[in-house]
């Protein structure tokens, strides 16, 4: 097995995108695959807050018109996450630490189907009371992205450590990166207040 995954890494575009100096290897594919995460997990928050009964003055069912960005979010992160573990795969696969990420990620997408499904597809949305499914549904797809959004962060210091050599090869492009990464993150809460801005508006 880790013969087939030590093959991966010797790909030609694996050891472009963790050995190149360029920013438009490593660290252009981890920013981008950090605002898919941002975008997923903000404007879901944002959906699950109201859920639960947060700014009770903003409508629902305007902020069904969000799915697609979240869509969109999710694909970004699928691109650039594939992409990362390829040229990672050795360090990435072998790390237990990933496998929980995955189990939330799809966990959280999963929930997002059913509830819009079982909420923004309820006919009396906006008018009667929510449906029993709402606020148990928001609790566990909010578990899942914070799970998400953890258990990645914990990927760079539990397991086995990547090797990102790309990183270790400029003096401030760690340092970039870093209050890049921070900067994305806080993200999470911006996403959550467009959201709401976006569903006044609709209203």
């Amino acid at each position: 097995m880790i013969d087939v995954l030590t093959s991966l890494e010797q790909w030609q575009f694996s050891k472009w995108l963790l050995g190149s100096d360029s920013l438009f290897a490593y660290p252009a594919f981890l920013f981008m695959h950090t605002v898919g995460m941002a975008t997923v997990a903000g404007i879901n928050a944002a959906i699950d807050l109201r859920l639960l009964g947060l700014a009770p003055g903003v409508p629902i069912k305007p902020l069904e018109r969000l799915y697609p960005i979240m869509w969109w979010g999710f694909g970004v992160n699928l691109i650039t996450g594939t992409a990362l573990v390829i040229a990672d795969a050795s360090t990435k696969l072998t790390n237990w630490d990933f496998y929980v990420k995955m189990v939330f990620v799809f966990g959280g997408v999963a929930v997002l189907r059913v509830m819009r499904n079982r909420v923004f597809g309820y006919p009396a949305l906006d008018k009667e009371p929510l449906p029993a499914s709402a606020k148990p549904l928001a609790w566990i797809s909010l578990a899942c992205w914070v799970g998400a959004v953890t258990s990645g962060r914990l990927l760079a210091y539990v397991g086995p450590l990547s090797g990102v050599r790309g990183l270790r090869s400029g003096l401030f492009l760690p340092l970039r990166l870093t209050c890049l990464r921070i900067a994305l993150y806080n993200s999470w809460l911006h996403s959550g207040i467009l959201a709401t801005v976006l569903a006044r508006t609709g209203n």
